[in-house]
């Protein structure tokens, strides 16, 4: 008899990034402040949501993470890997969980 374990794993992954997302968002916003952070948490919205589009289908994680470092590179956003990775991951879970919006603010800037 096997154990299916991808429900538990799934669960301990949004476990995770729920966790991390509570702690870092914080931090970020002290570090830069909620204007900027508001501005790079729309831009990486806006990439996690192309890429999405881009590269449908499982297994391309790798090049759905390239395309937004990229993307958010050409925009000037210079934050270290691992905190736009936390906001990436973040971005994803809210996509895939049905609370992805981008904000009225993008809108109105569109």
């Amino acid at each position: 008899m096997t154990i299916d374990l991808t429900t538990v794993l799934g669960a301990v992954i949004t476990l995770v990034i729920a966790i991390v997302s509570a702690i870092v968002v914080p931090l970020l916003k002290k570090k830069l402040g909620d204007e900027k952070y508001s501005e790079i948490e729309r831009w990486v919205k806006v990439a996690v949501q192309a890429a999405e589009q881009l590269f449908a289908g499982s297994g391309r994680g790798e090049e759905k993470l390239d395309y937004v470092l990229k993307f958010l590179e050409s925009k000037g956003f210079t934050l270290d890997v691992a905190s736009l990775r936390n906001l990436i991951e973040s971005a994803v879970w809210e996509l895939t969980n049905g609370t992805f919006t981008i904000g009225e603010s993008y809108e109105e800037e569109a």
